[in-house]
Order: C-alpha cells, then sequence, then structure tokens
C-alpha cells in the first residue's frame, strides 16, 4: 500500500522531491500531497515577469548558469539564456511540474503545524483562503528552503525620515524613493556578502540609467544620487565563482585566497583601497559575491565603500561601529542583511526542533542533520531537502534522492554503499563545532563537488563520462560537473527521462566547446569590462593635405543604462526573431509567457579630449564624441552605433558589429593566454567564462589579446576597423582600436589606446 507523503513548499525542493518520491521510487510506493502557502509554485522563483510580490525581483538575472540551475532530467530549451532571468527559472519549473506530475498540489494552503504521532505518523494543520483542515500522513517533508522571512536589525527603525526597505523588496529606483522629498544624496546599502554586492550593483546601473538615458528622467536629478555601501570586510568579487566548506583552516585560506587573486588577476586595490584583498585579510576565511558590474562602479565612485557596522540610524545619518564614522545625506537605505530560516520551520513542535537542535541564533546552520541536511536518525519519518545556503540543485536533488531511499528501504535491505555512508556520516557533529567556529566558511553546504561525490556514492550512482573538449592550459580536457552527470539507473532506463539527460549533457557540451575553441562569449566578457572611464590616447595619420594628422588625448567613458529602441529597427534582419509579449500554449501544453527580445543593457559612449595637429602645434582644438555600444546576448554580438547628431544621447543607425576572430581558424589571430576557466565551473558558475580569461601583453612580448575586426561602408567611404582586447584574468586592462577610412576625400588611418 502506497505510503502518504506531505511535502511543505512547492519551490524547486519541494517539486524535485515529489518527482523524485512518484517518478523514480519503486511505482506505487507513495502519494504526495504538496501544501503552498503561496497561489503559485516556484518559491523563490516567480514565474511570470510582472510577478513583484515574492522575494526574487522577476527580471533579476540568476548568478548561477543554467548548467547548475537544473534538474538532471530536465532540459532548458536551447533558445533559453546561458544566466536565466527569475521569471524564467520559475517557467522551467511549471515545465518541469508539468512533465513529472503526479502529486496533489494544494496552492494556497499554509501549512501552520504539524504534530508527531504516535505511531511516527504526523497531524498536518492546513489553512487555507476557504479554512482550515487537518491531514493524517505517514511521512513528512520539509522543502520550505532557507529564506524564511527577511532580517530587519533591531537598530534600524521600521519608519524614518527617508524610506527603509529589504533588499529583496527592492524593484526599481524610482520606487525605492517615491515617498522621499529630498533631490539627490546616499542610498545607503548595508550588508557587504553575495546580496549586498548585487543589490549595491543593481542599484548603481538603475542610477546611472536613470542619468544618462535620453528623454524624460524617471527620477529628479539622479545625477545627484550616489550609492554608499557599508560593509563588514571587502569579498572576492567574480563574475563567476565557486565557494570553499566547512572550517577554513589558516593554511587552507592563504590557498585559496591566493587562487581567488589569481584568477581575477588583481588583490581588488585597482578599484579602491576598501575593496583590497590583501595582509592579514589573506588569513582569514575568504568571502565571496558575483557582479559584472560592482567593481567598476566602486572604481567610478558611484559606489562609495565604508567598512564597519552599522550600529544607529536617526533622521537621514547612520552611524558606524567601531569606527563612530557618520553617514550623512541619507536618501534612502537598503539593508542587504540577509534572512531568518525559522519562519520556515515555525509548524514544528518544539520536541522535534529540540531533536533536530534548532538554533536561532544561528541563522545560517539552524539545524543539524544527518548526511548532508536530509534526516535525523531519531526521527525516521521526518525528511529535508533543499534546506541549505547555497544555490546548487544537484544537492537538492541528491538529498531527494536519498531520503526517497531511505524511507523505501529500511536499514535490514539498505545497500552496503548506504549503510557505510550513514555509519561514517559526522554531519551532526561537524554541524554543531561549525556554530562555535570563528572560521567557519561563507557557505558551509557549498563544496559542490564534494557533495555530489557523497551522495553518489551513498546511493551507488556512477557519474557519467562528459566526453572532451579542447584542452585548457594545463592540457587536460574540461570535466564539468552538473546534475546531468549523477543519473540514476531508474532515469536511465525510462527513455523519455534519459532523453532530457543526454539532452542537458549536450547542451553543457557544446557551451563548454564553444567557449574553448571558438570565440564564443568574449563579446560578453569586452561588454562587461569597459565601464567606466578610460585615458585615451589617438593617433591620426592623413594622406590628404586637406586633413591634418595629429594625435588626440582625452578620456573615455562607458555609461551604463538600460537598453534603448533607438535604431533597431533599421537592422531588425540582422537581429534574432522577436516575438510579441504574451501568452502561449508551448508544447508540454502550459501556458507560458513568450519571451520577447530583451534589450538588455548598453553604454553611451563619451569622448572628450584635445587634437593636436602633428605639422602644426599650435592647431589645437577640443574634440569629443559619443557612440553607444550594445551586446545581444541572444546572438552574442558586440556593435557600435552612431549617435544622433539632433540628440546625441540616442543611437541613430549601426556604425558596426564586432566580429571576434578565432585564433588559428584562417585568421591571423594570435591565441591569447588562456590560464583557465574559474573552479566555479564545476559549481555550476557559468560555463560561459572560458573566453575572458587572458593576459595583458607585456612590453616585448609578442603574442596578442583577442583580436576582432568589423567593415562599415558609409555612402562611398569604406571604414575597416580592428580591435585587440587584452585582459588579465577577468579584467580588460588595455585595448585598441584602430580603422583605415578610404573613399573619394577621405584617405586616413586612426590607431588609438585605451588604458585604465
Amino acid at each position: 500500500m502506497a505510503k502518504s507523503v506531505c511535502i511543505v513548499g512547492a519551490g524547486p525542493s519541494g517539486l524535485v522531491a515529489a518527482k523524485t518520491l512518484l517518478h523514480d521510487a519503486p511505482a506505487g510506493s507513495f502519494k504526495v500531497t504538496i501544501f503552498e502557502a503561496q497561489p503559485r509554485i516556484g518559491g523563490l522563483w516567480p514565474t511570470r515577469r510582472d510577478d513583484n510580490d515574492g522575494l526574487l525581483h522577476p527580471l533579476m538575472v540568476a548568478n548561477q548558469s543554467k548548467h547548475t540551475v537544473q534538474f538532471s532530467d530536465f532540459a532548458w530549451r536551447d533558445s533559453d539564456p546561458e544566466f536565466p532571468r527569475a521569471w524564467q527559472v520559475g517557467q522551467y519549473l511549471e515545465r518541469y511540474l508539468n512533465k513529472y506530475g503526479g502529486s496533489d498540489m494544494r496552492l494556497g494552503h499554509k501549512v501552520v503545524a504539524a504534530d508527531l504521532q504516535g505511531d511516527c505518523s504526523w497531524k498536518v494543520h492546513v489553512e487555507s483562503s476557504t479554512g482550515s483542515e487537518t491531514g493524517v500522513f505517514d511521512y513528512l517533508l520539509i522543502t520550505t528552503g532557507f529564506f524564511g522571512h527577511p532580517i530587519w536589525p533591531d537598530y534600524v527603525p521600521r519608519e524614518a525620515e527617508v524610506p527603509i526597505i529589504h533588499s529583496s523588496k527592492y524593484r526599481d529606483i524610482r520606487s525605492l524613493l517615491a515617498k522621499s522629498n529630498r533631490r539627490g544624496g546616499k542610498i545607503l546599502v548595508v550588508g557587504g556578502q553575495m546580496s549586498g554586492i548585487e543589490i549595491a550593483a543593481t542599484i548603481a546601473t538603475h542610477v546611472s540609467s536613470a542619468t544618462h538615458s535620453p528623454g524624460e528622467k524617471i527620477i529628479e536629478e539622479p545625477e545627484k544620487y550616489s550609492i554608499h555601501h557599508v560593509i563588514h570586510r571587502p569579498s572576492w568579487v567574480f563574475p563567476l565563482f565557486t565557494s570553499p566548506k566547512g572550517h577554513i583552516s589558516l593554511d587552507a585560506a592563504r590557498l585559496v585566497n591566493s587562487i581567488y587573486r589569481s584568477f581575477l588577476g588583481t588583490d581588488q586595490s585597482e578599484f579602491s583601497p576598501e575593496t583590497k584583498i590583501g595582509g592579514d585579510l589573506l588569513d582569514e576565511q575568504p568571502l565571496v559575491a558575483m557582479s559584472s558590474w560592482y567593481t567598476d562602479f566602486v572604481r567610478s565612485g558611484l559606489i562609495k565603500i565604508s567598512q564597519g557596522k552599522l550600529s544607529s540610524f536617526s533622521g537621514n545619518v547612520a552611524t558606524l561601529s567601531p569606527t563612530n564614522e557618520r553617514i550623512s545625506d541619507i536618501a534612502a537605505v537598503v539593508l542587504a542583511t540577509g534572512f531568518d530560516p525559522g519562519p520556515s520551520l515555525s509548524f514544528l513542535p518544539p520536541s522535534v526542533l529540540e531533536t533536530i537542535s534548532y538554533s536561532p541564533s544561528h541563522p545560517n546552520l539552524p539545524t543539524a542533520l544527518a548526511f548532508h541536511g536530509t534526516h535525523h536518525s531519531s526521527l525516521p519519518t521526518l525528511g529535508f531537502v533543499g534546506f541549505y545556503r547555497s544555490q546548487y540543485w544537484g544537492v537538492m536533488e541528491m538529498q531527494a534522492r536519498l531520503v526517497a531511499h531511505l524511507w523505501t528501504h529500511p536499514p535490514p535491505s539498505q545497500s552496503p554503499e548506504l549503510q557505510q555512508a550513514l555509519a561514517a556520516d559526522d554531519s551532526i557533529a561537524r554541524t554543531l563545532a561549525l556554530r562555535a567556529d570563528s572560521r567557519v566558511s561563507q557557505f558551509p553546504m557549498g563544496d559542490y563537488a564534494f557533495l555530489m561525490q557523497e551522495f553518489a556514492r551513498a546511493l551507488n550512482i556512477q557519474i557519467s563520462p562528459f566526453g572532451s573538449t579542447p584542452p585548457l592550459a594545463n592540457g587536460k580536457s574540461m570535466d564539468v560537473l552538473t546534475p546531468a552527470r549523477y543519473s540514476s539507473a531508474t532515469q536511465i532506463q525510462n527513455q523519455s527521462q534519459r532523453k532530457q539527460i543526454e539532452a542537458n549533457l549536450r547542451s553543457t557540451r557544446d557551451t563548454a566547446v564553444a567557449g574553448l575553441s571558438r570565440a564564443r562569449f568574449v563579446a560578453g566578457a569586452v561588454f562587461r569590462s569597459l565601464l567606466g572611464e578610460w585615458r585615451l590616447e589617438r593617433d591620426l595619420i592623413s594622406r590628404l593635405p586637406s586633413h591634418p594628422s595629429g594625435r588626440f588625448v582625452g578620456t573615455a567613458r562607458f555609461l551604463l543604462r538600460e537598453g534603448t529602441a533607438d535604431g533597431r529597427s533599421s537592422v531588425s534582419r540582422n537581429s534574432s526573431p522577436s516575438c510579441p509579449t504574451g501568452n502561449n500554449i508551448n508544447n508540454d501544453g502550459i501556458q507560458e509567457q513568450e519571451q520577447e527580445q530583451d534589450p538588455g543593457l548598453e553604454y553611451l559612449y563619451i569622448e572628450d579630449g584635445t587634437f593636436t595637429a602633428r605639422d602644426n602645434p599650435s592647431l589645437s582644438f577640443r574634440a569629443t564624441r559619443r557612440y553607444i555600444w550594445r551586446y545581444d546576448e541572444a546572438r552574442d554580438v558586440l556593435s557600435v552605433w552612431f549617435a544622433r547628431t539632433d540628440d546625441a544621447s540616442r543611437a541613430d543607425y549601426l556604425f558596426h558589429e564586432v566580429e571576434f576572430l578565432v585564433p588559428g581558424a584562417d585568421t591571423d589571430a594570435v591565441a591569447p593566454a588562456t590560464p583557465g576557466i574559474p573552479g566555479g565551473i564545476s559549481g555550476g558558475g557559468a560555463v560561459a567564462a572560458v573566453g575572458e580569461t587572458n593576459k595583458v601583453v607585456d612590453e616585448g612580448e609578442s603574442k596578442k589579446g583577442w583580436l576582432a575586426r568589423a567593415s562599415h561602408l558609409c555612402v562611398e567611404d569604406l571604414y575597416d576597423v580592428h580591435y585587440e582586447f587584452n585582459f588579465r584574468s577577468v579584467n580588460l586592462k588595455e585595448w585598441k582600436l584602430g580603422y583605415t577610412v578610404r573613399g573619394p576625400k577621405k584617405d586616413y588611418s586612426i590607431d588609438g589606446v585605451y588604458r585604465r
């Protein structure tokens, strides 16, 4: 007879747990009911682009790629971006549920109490808009996730002279400042780890866009605002990242910090003294964060950093400890202070909370559970999936498999591998020890490779081969770790599931090969790296006496803003297909929002300086010009557009699209130095970083950076354009732009060098 299971929560953890119990366990083993307090599935992940009621902005870009934000036997579509937006993750979950259904899904039903009965069953009390109900279940599976309720520090008032919100409620700069009567000032961001860095960069992007976008300003005098970020100590800021595990010894800290510094090619002092990680900080357990824009916004001055802790806030003034620094002229406050997981367990009785060592004073390690957060031997009918602070969906899928195996295989029938793994497990003792450990890592459950291997050994799951790739700098092939490489025998035997697994593996391998053997993703890496101000020196050599040769010296600024529609219709033939916004019924039979083309972000490029004639130095004058630079993620194309003469903040028409040259592919391009890819790739950090790990060219060195070219016919004048981009690890240090112009009345060459 099928055992009844109550699953609390219909986010990724709840859905993969239900699927595992219903589709991977022996047929007829379980009947599953899922209670979800929200009126939709997805948990944190909204399922519509206009769903602003949850804890995640629907347009937020995931900081993990779709090669990790996936389940082993359900593939993303090829048209989905490498880094999906939050609402796209929610729609992936809807498609997953549609394929692997069978549960009794009860949306809008909140579990308010779960009482353990004498026979180890659970009496579950539920409330909904229609009233209360009670049911008895053989098993209780908690998949409520780690983000129970935003933490609001006691020293921060709920109401003040300026708006104060938690970072989970930030949506845009206009709504943040809607209740403010100030014009200009500091937007204070409190919290220096991952969410703090991401939200500071997001707000800076919105302020930059409000300042530099054409047309009517969305807020008054946006140029008068800045972001002031309060951090405890600096973090390594990666385009991609991975995390160490558990206790971080002194030697391990030094090693990992040196690896991070090598990968980034900097100690981050070039951005600001406050972002530098050196000296005694190299002995501390590393903190990591992911942001494409944060460090360059710090370098530009739009984000300013103060180290310390917010101790009080009054009026529009914040005071930090231990320095007693006062930050005044605050226009708004955003608290990136994390989440309290306690509400996610509030329905459990005190005796159960005591058994699992629940501690509200340790929000990062609130429970002590066996075998990497899955169960407690004293509570054999209680399981946990996804109750940890980390991003890797493969781990929650493995947790679901282990719980299902425990519930279908009592101890006498467990495999020797599982018995040995459970006997050797010290997860509870390690968790309790880490609570008092001053050197606990940022993500105690962050070692993806270790956890996947631990579960695979216990469940006797063999990792599947990934296939060969072009060699890395060390001469070895990539060995990318994804959930699809850990497929159970039951999944492989099912033809439909096997096809999905193969599709996942193929997608990841194709992405890796494209990054290693072609110029894919280099355009995106360059675009990300251009933000801010560059020193520009340019030589013009004219072959016509009517046009003087000379030298330009000045600056070039790349000002980030939201993408505009200007000029795009004139090149629609070159653009990826776009669809009108609306709903359609997809091949799986569910209603889904169509993906209209997202213009993404763009730069307003402004150069300003002095041109001096070579043969007549007294001929010197100020020169300025503007362009619009864009990156089309769907096509992986970088493009440059002429600015309009009547409104230099708007794009007029396409100048050229940049074609990156593949080393060795019948071009003169020389292979750039590629010291490797981030370790985070095995942990689900994007494969899409491969193309950007290039070193800056040293003097006298013959090797070049990434070469690119373009061409543009302007009436009768032909522009042949060439680029060279030199990276040091993930940061662009220097780049060159030159072009030769030939026509009836033009014959000159320009060569410019851009340096930080």
